[in-house]
């Protein structure tokens, strides 16, 4: 089998979607696989080209795998305008990088949505070579862009979701992460046929309760006694952080309990002068961490957060709770009782606390209910043995081979 995948993210990020595709084609070319990448140099989350990287195009080749990368527009300040020209770029570029690839002529070609720009290409490309054409969606980008209000409602809106329809029910099969994103899919008139799930995973060997974090908390300053609560990852404007800022202002008396971000995003520099204007001595920013450092971190807490605003649970799943439950994690979750997030947390009670999105009392009580009623020197055993279950990264890479496989008849 001959794969392509197509995304604007890649590794070597160490967020979000970037790292799961990283850690795909790699076990793919790993298993023999004929494996190649169109995507775009690494920028997220700091919205920024890394150092080492030019914002042009490239051919690498490593670990088996054939890497094309198309320069694209990365803004400095990220505003919904800037975005869109920041997708449409790349998928401007990389669609001509498709036409110099004619020639490759894949089994399979695996888009990863965002962006849904890049539909038109991926699809035209597919009928050229006759490739099979699979959509992964991540983030219904539509959906949380209207959603979360990034744009209005209106005749634009209805447009756009129409679009996004008629391109979706064009692909072989349509995948995604979750089974209320499948739902949203079937509602959007895509096919039973179509359908696919294909989640998020963790490294349940590396990512673990095992792993001592106590090096990593004094080397971050804090005592044996000082209480760690953590939010870990892309800090957007989606994600609604503000109401961590107002946590940590109405326990700031608390001179154990401090408040750890760490991560970049466009959203970063508004956060720190916000804790700066509030006077927030138990808030702290730090950067992103060597993924060697990540159990690490994620032992080191006693608390961790999974933020995000009203409307944003069903179109964008959070990648950082496949980890936070692999290390057996205590969590708080902000997402609406009906959405899957929610009814997660019904059915495996303990798993996590939920509470309703952007309220600060609420995530005030939470976390004193856990910090209180928890003894944070175990870990949450429902977390890890959900997370050993069902989020094994070779169980779900494993069955999703198979599914390609059985795609391209062979």
């Amino acid at each position: 089998m001959k794969f392509l995948l197509y995304s604007i993210n890649h590794s070597p990020e160490l967020t979000g979607i970037g790292k799961y595709n990283g850690e795909l084609v790699t076990d793919f070319a790993s298993k023999g696989i004929d494996t190649h990448v169109v995507t775009a140099p690494p920028y997220y989350p700091e919205w920024k080209v890394h150092k080492g990287y030019k914002n042009g195009w490239s051919k690498q080749q490593g670990k088996g795998v054939t890497v094309y990368r198309c320069p694209l527009y990365v803004p400095k300040r990220v505003t919904t305008f800037k975005r869109l020209m920041h997708l449409f770029s790349f998928a401007l570029s990389s669609g001509l990088r498709l036409l110099t690839l004619l020639k490759l002529k894949p089994d399979v070609l695996f888009l990863v949505q965002p962006t849904l720009f890049c539909a038109p290409a991926a699809l035209l490309y597919c009928k050229l070579t006759g490739a099979k054409s699979v959509l992964h969606i991540q983030d219904f980008e539509i959906d949380a862009m209207f959603g979360l209000g990034m744009m209005k409602q209106g005749f634009v809106a209805r447009l756009a979701k129409r679009i996004e329809c008629w391109l979706m029910r064009r692909f072989d099969v349509v995948s995604t992460i979750s089974y209320s994103m499948m739902a949203n899919v079937k509602n959007k008139c895509v096919a039973d046929r179509q359908l696919c799930l294909f989640p998020n995973w963790a490294d349940i060997d590396f990512v673990t309760p095992l792993v001592d974090g106590s090096v990593l908390k004094k080397e971050w300053g804090f005592s044996e006694g000082d209480r760690v609560v953590l939010y870990a990852g892309n800090m957007g404007k989606k994600q609604g952080l503000e109401i961590v800022l107002e946590a940590a202002d109405k326990l700031k008396n608390d001179s154990q309990l401090h408040f750890v971000f760490v991560g970049a995003g466009a959203h970063v520099d508004t956060l720190k002068a916000d804790a700066a204007k509030r006077g927030l001595p138990n808030v702290h920013f730090k950067p992103l961490q060597a993924w060697e450092r990540v159990p690490e971190m994620l032992a080191m807490a006693d608390v961790h957060l999974v933020i995000q605003k009203c409307g944003a649970a069903d179109a964008v799943l959070p990648s950082k709770l496949t980890n936070i439950l692999s290390a057996g994690g205590y969590a708080v979750v902000t997402a609406e009782q009906e959405t899957e997030l929610g009814m997660m947390a019904d059915k495996f009670p303990n798993i996590y606390e939920c509470i309703e999105p952007e309220d600060a009392s609420l995530l005030v009580g939470a976390l004193k209910k856990l910090l209180s009623e928890q003894d944070m020197s175990t870990h949450n055993k429902v977390a890890r043995d959900y997370a050993v279950e069902c989020l094994s990264r070779d169980k779900i890479l494993g069955r999703f081979e198979e599914d390609m496989k059985d795609l391209c008849g062979n």
